[in-house]
């Protein structure tokens, strides 16, 4: 019998048929092959296990040794990288699965222990004053290096090269990573982009990057294989201090979306408490749903009965689930059957191996272990 669950109803995505609107939201699990930041197998089995989901969206994975920022994080600029993303893509849609991968670059949250010693690229030479995580456990972030007219071509052009390695890796589309204090989001941040050329300033300024490089992933990509990811009231995470500007810059931003057919919007609720702040938005769906036209996916502490709730008040079409689908394989299986759901370990969120990564069972499984 067809569920009545809106999570759990079809949902056509630019031409995409998804089987339902429970969608695997990109997570860092830091499981790649360091040495050449390489997907390996045990990507294949853990993504292929999560196939159930309407959409997967991977790992976000760099676009460029420039971009990398965290330890064994895969990337998508290498043959290597692309053979290893190709058995994924293949796996999961073997399983009738659907796949995106995030294109990623960290910007000033790297470290020179990632660059030979160099500094790492941003907008302005403003430390974030965060943390970056290394072969050698936390180190403090650094002042990095303001990037060059020359270092936003290239790194445009990186972004260019990694939609086309996707696209030879058998992916689906592909995600732009402009969320969570990574490189785009710090063009956009006032605090963290003191530029006084043309990328800096302005609310047109500071989007400019972003903008110019989706339009030349467009060249690449058709704009309905194309997502964006964006955090408009991070605060006090991942090196991001918003201002009163943060919040009309979002709406510049989501507003001029319009113009492109993209497949969605993936917007994140606050990740942290910002109802003390006035010029910050406490319900980003309420906000953005009325201001954009296209597919809008919401993400950020949604469980079961807040996901449909999300859908059937109309603020949002698709719902991204992260830590339940860490420790829930199946998750769309257990929300038709109204299933518990298993608790993840955070201790291995980070870690190598499968512990916590793929020896989380089915429900289906649990309950034959339990019958045995």
């Amino acid at each position: 019998m067809q569920s009545t669950q809106p999570l759990l109803q079809a949902y056509n995505l630019s031409g995409i048929q998804l089987k339902n609107r429970v969608i695997m939201a990109p997570m860092t699990r830091s499981r790649a092959d360091n040495e050449g930041n390489t997907p390996t197998d045990i990507h294949v089995k853990y993504y292929t296990q999560r196939a159930g989901a309407g959409l997967i969206i991977s790992e976000g994975s760099q676009v460029s040794k420039e971009a990398v920022g965290y330890i064994n994080t895969p990337g998508i600029y290498s043959k290597e990288q692309v053979e290893g993303w190709k058995k994924v893509t293949a796996a999961v849609h073997d399983e009738g699965g659907k796949i995106f991968i995030q294109l990623w670059h960290v910007g000033r949250m790297s470290h020179p222990d990632f660059h030979n010693g160099d500094k790492p690229l941003a907008p302005s030479a403003v430390n974030p004053d965060a943390k970056a995580f290394t072969t050698e456990g936390f180190k403090e972030t650094v002042e990095p290096r303001a990037m060059t007219l020359e270092d936003i071509k290239r790194t445009q052009d990186d972004f260019v090269k990694a939609a086309k390695n996707a696209k030879e890796a058998g992916f689906d589309g592909v995600e732009i990573h402009s969320s969570n204090g990574y490189l785009f989001h710090q063009f956009f941040n006032t605090k963290s982009n003191l530029r006084e050329d043309e990328y800096g300033g302005s609310v047109e300024n500071r989007t400019r990057f972003f903008f110019e490089t989706l339009n030349k992933i467009k060249e690449v990509w058709d704009e309905n294989r194309i997502g964006v990811r964006l955090n408009p009231s991070l605060n006090g995470v991942f090196g991001i201090n918003a201002t009163p500007e943060t919040i009309p810059t979002f709406d510049y931003i989501i507003k001029r979306l319009n113009n492109h057919n993209l497949s969605y919007l993936h917007l994140s609720e606050p990740f942290t408490d910002v109802s003390d702040i006035d010029y910050l938005e406490t319900e980003i769906a309420k906000r953005y749903r009325p201001l954009y036209n296209g597919t809008l996916m919401i993400n950020a502490n949604f469980d079961q009965e807040k996901g449909n709730k999300v859908i059937e008040d109309g603020d949002a079409d698709l719902v991204a689930y992260g830590k339940l689908f860490i420790s829930n394989p199946d998750l769309p299986q257990r929300f038709a059957l109204n299933a518990p759901l298993a608790k993840w370990d955070e201790k291995t969120f980070y870690v190598p191996g499968e512990k916590g990564y793929t020896d989380y069972p089915t429900y289906k499984e649990q309950m034959a272990a339990t019958e045995s």
